[in-house]
């Protein structure tokens, strides 16, 4: 970037998307006569645009897409639709809402995802405003769930500690809240709400916080709570991590600046971990993160979208300049960070008591989906389950699911019906499949180079055996899998990561921290299945001889010479 764009990014040429979200009338656009329109299942390019900060993306079935081209019919369009629930905590009323919509308008499943939201896929474009006016009247939301804007705010789970959940809960749901978007387009266009303003010249303030033109790209808060790191905090724009004092919440450390994207053969573009620049107190955590977001707003790059998001705004100035430019804003500063822990960033499976004498129960879902497949009825286990459950439902940021805050009372019914479908907290799975994730990918995700969610449980068949031989079957390895380098189910974060090249092709990625802290390195780049299975044996077999006393694998790789370490993801290219 030139001098001018560092002291004025602003001034610089827009993209293409800034002009559309400019012209849209916040957010509006010609959604309204779009969705009227029944000659095709599409809509154009710039409604599309604004359809993502309304929760949805248009897709379309490339498995499809070469038989509809010989019978000369358009592709069969079809509609992503997420659903934000702030810290990944529903209602079973809201669960039993989901499992409704997902079997009247999506494609019969529901997909739980790496930010603790919902996702349904296959609804069609008529469809679309039923099915978000569903979601809302059960005081759920797809606002904000996609687009230039803050997205659904991240929290631990822990069960372990349920009064500091609890606490930490609120907070994430009050920066969630404060954060949505203002404007009423998403009221008028899906929900039927009263007309507000005609124009942009009609001079009502719509956007406070993020103006007529949002924010350059998509903005990330998660919060964790030591000692587990399952939001992965440093892969957050921004993090808030719980510190905890004889029990009490006293605060929060903040990190900014974490972002997994980036774009293959562009080394410009690139992964980075957040950086922990102080501790605030709970009150003030809401006033720091609307003055975060509108540093970004304000210096965020607008004319190249690849440039776009807070870490590169932070490594482009430096984190000094952050910091002064946020105490500036905020009129306070921050104190010195308080000393904490990550030592995992999975999930705890099966039953565990919390401190407030409430059961629950992790259970293991691969890949997140939810369907019901001829041998296992996930989804009907659990619509029963949701039927006597009067607790809470909690999605991890792992894609598991937590039935929780069961009383002693109801434990024993829940856990018949567990039996019953023979739900599972993966178990009798390897550690491995246990800390598994896949984004989705083909076949309905436009962005996807090679398949990912479909494809990894067959590769950790593979994989598996030769854990088995190597006596590592109850070793925990994070391992991740996307079908491009978006960074959805966050990989470069993971011991072992399978980034989508082509179609059955990856780059090989190896060398994350356990604990999330650390970025891994490209170890092989474009290969197929035997290459990554041949390459794995070989190394698990020196990582069960090499290793040391309480090793991580990410640990060992590092030591024993296969990749660099990455801590800064500027050097991740290097």
């Amino acid at each position: 970037m030139s001098d001018n764009n560092l002291v004025s990014p602003n001034s610089a040429p827009h993209s293409d998307v800034e002009d559309i979200k400019r012209r849209s009338n916040y957010l509006r656009g010609s959604l309204v006569e779009t969705l009227e329109d029944r000659i095709t299942g599409s809509i154009p390019e710039d409604d599309n645009r604004l359809m993502k900060f309304h929760g949805s993306y248009m897709q379309d079935d490339r498995d499809l897409r070469n038989e509809r081209h010989k019978q000369k019919l358009e592709p069969a369009y079809q509609f992503m639709l997420r659903v934000r629930a702030a810290g990944g905590v529903v209602t079973p009323e809201q669960w039993l809402m989901m499992d409704r919509v997902a079997q009247k308008y999506a494609n019969g499943t529901i997909r739980l995802t790496t930010r603790q939201s919902f996702q349904l896929h296959g609804v069609l474009k008529w469809n679309m405003k039923s099915t978000i006016q569903e979601v809302n009247e059960s005081m759920l939301s797809t606002l904000a769930a996609c687009g230039d804007v803050n997205r659904n705010v991240m929290c631990n789970p822990n069960p372990y500690q349920s009064e500091i959940h609890s606490e930490v809960y609120e907070w994430a749901r009050k920066v969630s809240s404060h954060l949505d978007p203002r404007s009423r387009a998403y009221h008028e266009i899906w929900l039927d709400g009263e007309k507000v303003v005609d124009s942009l010249e009609d001079g009502a303030e719509q956007e406070p916080i993020y103006g007529p033109v949002y924010l350059p790209r998509k903005f990330k808060i998660g919060m964790a709570v030591p000692p587990s790191n399952d939001v992965d905090v440093y892969s957050q724009d921004l993090g808030f991590i719980a510190i905890v004092e004889d029990g009490k919440l006293i605060g929060f450390n903040v990190s900014v600046g974490g972002g997994m994207g980036m774009t293959h053969g562009d080394p410009l573009t690139y992964p980075q971990v957040a950086k922990v620049i102080g501790f605030c107190k709970p009150e003030q955590i809401i006033d720091l993160a609307e003055k975060t977001v509108m540093i970004q707003r304000d210096y965020g790059d607008r004319a190249v979208r690849k440039h776009a998001r807070f870490k590169y705004t932070i490594d482009d100035r430096g984190i000094d300049w952050f910091v002064n430019e946020l105490s500036n804003r905020l009129g306070w500063k921050l104190e010195e960070a308080k000393p904490f822990h990550f030592d995992h960033n999975g999930d705890r499976y099966g039953w565990v008591k919390g401190s407030n004498g409430k059961w629950h129960f992790t259970l293991f879902i691969q890949n997140g989906r939810v369907k019901d497949d001829a041998d296992y009825l996930l989804m009907t286990g659990l619509r029963e389950i949701a039927q006597i459950h009067n607790g809470d439902f909690r999605l991890t940021a792992n894609q598991n699911l937590i039935i929780a805050n069961v009383s002693s009372h109801k434990k024993k019914k829940i856990e018949e019906l567990i039996q019953r479908f023979g739900l599972t907290d993966g178990h009798h799975y390897s550690a491995l499949r246990r800390n598994a994730m896949a984004c989705v990918s083909l076949p309905t995700c436009g962005l996807a180079m090679a398949e990912s969610e479909r494809y990894l449980p067959t590769l950790l068949d593979k994989i598996d055996p030769i854990l088995e031989e190597n006596g590592l079957s109850e070793e925990d390895i994070v391992i991740r899998m996307t079908g491009c380098p978006n960074g959805c189910a966050r990989p470069m974060l993971a011991e072992i990561a399978f980034i989508g090249k082509a179609p059955g092709k990856y780059n090989m990625y190896l060398g994350g921290g356990f604990s999330g802290h650390r970025l891994n390195k490209l170890y092989k780049e474009n290969i197929g299945e035997t290459e990554i299975l041949d390459s794995l044996r070989q190394i698990m077999k020196q990582y069960a001889q090499e290793r040391e006393i309480g090793e991580r694998f990410g640990d060992y790789v590092i030591r024993a010479g296969y990749v660099k370490e990455v801590l800064d993801g500027q050097q991740f290219h290097a």
